[in-house]
C-alpha cells in the first residue's frame, strides 16, 4: 500500500484483509506485566481464587475486568484444587439467633488451636464484629483463662467502645463468672449457642476457617512471641487489605466507614 500509494481500503480489499487486522497492534507486553502480577498475587495468598485476585488487582489500581483475569487464571493453571463437598444436614435448622444489622451490635469470639515447632500448644481467642467482619483481636498464648479472656474484652471495648450482645459457644472460659459478671456490670448480653450446633456461629467460624486456611496452615512458629507478631500481621491485612466477598469484595475497614459515612449522611438529611 506505501510503495503503489494505494488507500487501505482499496489495499485491503485486493488482499481480502479486513481492515480491522490492518489496524490491529500487539498488546502482549501490558498483558505480560498483567500475568507477572496475577502470579505473584497467587504465590503470595496461595487460597485466593480469581475473584478476590481481581478485587485485590482493582484495589492496587489496575483496571481489569473479572472475565480477563478468569482467562489468566486458567491460562497459567492456578485454579484452587476443589474442596471435599459438605455433608448436608437431615433436620431444617433452628433456634438461628438474628442477625447484626448495624456496626457494634453483635460480636462474636471462640477459641482456635494450633502448635508450635516445639510442640508447644497455641491457644488463640477470636473476637469480630459480625456486621463489618472486622477482626477486633486475635489474642495468642499458652493458656487463656476465663479472667485473660475478661481482660482481652476491656481491653478491645475501650478501643472500639461496647456492643450490644457477644455470641459463643458453651465454653468454660465465657462462661465463668469472670467474664459473666463483667459482661453484666456493663450491660452487654451474652448469646450462647446450643451444643453441637456451631453453625450458629456461622460468622465466627467462617473467620476461624480464614485464619487457618491463610495464616496458621501456612506457616511454621518457632515460638508464641513469632506466633503473636506474624498472626497480628494476617489481622492487619485481614482488616485493611483483604477483600471480602460478603462486603461486595471491600475491606472490613472500608466497609465499616461506607456505612458510617452512610448513617451520618442520613442523620443529616433526615
Amino acid at each position: 500500500m506505501r510503495t503503489r500509494r494505494l488507500s487501505e481500503r482499496r489495499g485491503c480489499r485486493l488482499v481480502s484483509l479486513n481492515r480491522r487486522s490492518c489496524r490491529y497492534r500487539q498488546r502482549r507486553a501490558a498483558e505480560c506485566s498483567l500475568i507477572k502480577q496475577v502470579r505473584a498475587l497467587a504465590v503470595e495468598h496461595p487460597r485466593f481464587g480469581y475473584r478476590r485476585i481481581a478485587a485485590l488487582l482493582r484495589h492496587m489500581g489496575a483496571k481489569v475486568n473479572l472475565k480477563r483475569v478468569y482467562r489468566l487464571w486458567k491460562q497459567e493453571k492456578l485454579s484452587l484444587p476443589l474442596r471435599r463437598p459438605r455433608k448436608r444436614r437431615s433436620k431444617s435448622v433452628v433456634g438461628i439467633m438474628p442477625k447484626a444489622q448495624r456496626s457494634n451490635q453483635v460480636w462474636t469470639y471462640d477459641f482456635v488451636f494450633d502448635q508450635s515447632l516445639s510442640g508447644k500448644s497455641l491457644k488463640m481467642l477470636t473476637l469480630i464484629d459480625e456486621y463489618t467482619r472486622e477482626c477486633l483481636a486475635v489474642e495468642v498464648g499458652v493458656s487463656i483463662t476465663s479472667e485473660r479472656v475478661r481482660q482481652i474484652l476491656q481491653r478491645v471495648c475501650a478501643s472500639f467502645g461496647k456492643p450490644e450482645q457477644i455470641r459463643s459457644d458453651n465454653g468454660s472460659e465465657f462462661i465463668g463468672k469472670a467474664v459473666g459478671g463483667w459482661l453484666g456490670e456493663n450491660g452487654i448480653e451474652p448469646l450462647f449457642i446450643e451444643p453441637g450446633k456451631p453453625w450458629q456461629n456461622g460468622k465466627g467460624e467462617s473467620f476461624n476457617g480464614k485464619l487457618r486456611d491463610e495464616c496458621l496452615s501456612r506457616e511454621w512458629f518457632s515460638s508464641v512471641k513469632e506466633a503473636q507478631v506474624v498472626i497480628e500481621e494476617w489481622r492487619r491485612f485481614y482488616n485493611e487489605g483483604r477483600p471480602h466477598s460478603s462486603l461486595g469484595y471491600l475491606t472490613p475497614l472500608e466497609f465499616k466507614s461506607k456505612t458510617e459515612s452512610n448513617k451520618s449522611l442520613s442523620i443529616q438529611l433526615g
